[in-house]
């Protein structure tokens, strides 16, 4: 029989070795989800986007770590629906939801009242993955105009100020916000119009009812590969694997430019850190593996796991930037 220091001391040095990457954490730190009592996984938005994609993706990967784990959809009123009803849960681990660049960083500077407060309300676990947009144009547009590039675009609009438009998915979508910074840094006048959701300003693109979309790379990937939109430049910092050959808005002349749709993990705010940093370790490891950064690949997005305090770090970036980027626009919802 092992001794009970011998075992305590193997237990230790196991967690000491691990250090390295991922704080210690006890085994009682851990949440177990069982069949009467699952681990849940909120996603603020319906079935079938990315996030819930993504968090079907990572329920499946930490079976082995955190049991069963399920996803529970929650839509409504900009996701506010599904954060306000987490904040509400216990701080036990066993409550999870997707928070995204809208949740946390837009929806606060652009609805007057929101069901929850994204700063006090939640504890950041980790990121999950950044998804580039994608300036995008049909190739009726682009024979129409002769418009090959963002310059072209920028010149285009400055020899026809007004006579551009450009979809979004609503006031105050990432879209949006991309499209009032491109006008804002060239100092050039296109007309915004907003859709109830992306994939209804995407069809009026498609349709050649509207110019020009800064669209989601895992939403129109498909309309690109059959030649139904043509992409311009991606608007993060770096060129995306899935279209290497397509620049940065940087790359193509917008200096600065740096949107994405990023998304996360994030607990109510009364879990203790020695929980979040359990999740932290099982979801990582997650996000480490082969088949699921295979499967977020697929979606257009980024594995990109953090610590719970960087991840932290990039939503208070990210609300910053887009606080002065909702006020720039003018949006606003009652």
């Amino acid at each position: 029989m092992i001794q009970r220091r011998t075992f305590v001391g193997a237990i230790g040095a196991v967690a000491l070795s691990s250090a390295f990457y991922f704080p210690v954490t006890s085994l009682a730190a851990m949440p177990k989800g069982e069949g009467t009592n699952p681990i849940r996984i909120v996603v603020p938005y319906p079935p079938g986007g990315p996030l819930d994609v993504s968090a079907r993706t990572i329920s499946e990967a930490v079976t082995a770590t955190l049991g069963n784990v399920i996803v529970d959809n929650r839509p409504g009123a900009g996701g506010g629906v599904g954060m306000g009803y987490v904040k509400r849960q216990p701080g036990d681990g066993y409550t999870l939801v997707v928070g995204a660049v809208a949740t946390h960083a837009i929806n606060p500077h652009l609805y007057k009242k929101l069901p929850y407060d994204a700063k006090k309300d939640f504890k950041p676990v980790t990121l999950i993955a950044h998804v580039p947009n994608v300036l995008v144009i049909t190739p009726d547009f682009q024979k129409k105009t002769g418009i090959k590039s963002v310059r072209d675009l920028v010149a285009y609009a400055k020899a026809n100020p007004g006579k551009l438009n450009y979809a979004s998915g609503g006031n105050g979508s990432a879209g949006h916000m991309a499209g009032e910074w491109l006008k804002n840094s060239e100092k050039i006048d296109m007309v915004h119009v907003p859709f109830a959701g992306a994939a209804a300003a995407r069809l009026s693109v498609l349709a050649g009812q509207t110019d020009l979309i800064f669209d989601n790379l895992a939403s129109c990937t498909a309309n690109i590969q059959a030649g139904k939109l043509i992409p311009l430049a991606v608007t993060t910092k770096v060129r995306t694997p899935a279209l290497p050959d397509v620049p940065t808005m940087e790359e193509a002349g917008i200096a600065n430019f740096d949107i994405s749709t990023w998304y996360g993990l994030f607990v109510p705010a009364a879990t203790p850190d020695d929980v979040v940093n359990g999740l932290n370790k099982a979801i990582v490891e997650a996000l480490n593996s082969p088949a699921v950064k295979e499967r977020l690949a697929k979606l257009g997005g980024m594995a990109s796991p953090t610590t719970p305090a960087e991840f932290g770090k990039l939503v208070d970036a990210e609300s910053a930037k887009y606080a002065k980027l909702v006020k720039l626009s003018g949006a606003k919802v009652d």
